[in-house]
């Protein structure tokens, strides 16, 4: 990759737009569901996968479904965007609550 390439590239990841919002993690093979919070929902997921493959997710039950089942055996879902406007009243606070709402209504262990 060209050095011009190469800042152009960075330039645009960071003039990206961020989206919070909560997500769903849900294993088929069990039923189990898991769902988080996001400051980029964009990124969570390989995140979240990068900890589940080397076996150092803090959530335990989501890496033992994952060290059973394995990666196939599992999906992901963005379950609500936030955007701007819905923050202002307080980021953590409003993301707290949407997950709360969530984790009630589909009976999902919060991360």
């Amino acid at each position: 990759m060209l050095n011009e390439d190469r800042k152009a590239a960075v330039a645009a990841y960071k003039e990206r737009k961020v989206v919070a919002g909560i997500y769903l993690v849900h294993c088929l093979a069990t039923g189990e569901r898991w769902a988080g919070q996001a400051p980029d929902l964009a990124t969570i997921r390989n995140r979240i996968w990068f900890t589940l493959r080397h076996g150092g997710h803090r959530q335990r039950s989501l890496q033992a479904a994952w060290n059973t089942h394995g990666e196939g055996a599992f999906t992901f879902e963005e379950l609500e965007r936030l955007d701007e406007k819905a923050l202002e009243a307080g980021r953590e606070r409003v993301l707290k609550a949407r997950l709360a709402h969530w984790c009630g209504e589909l009976g999902a262990e919060g991360l």
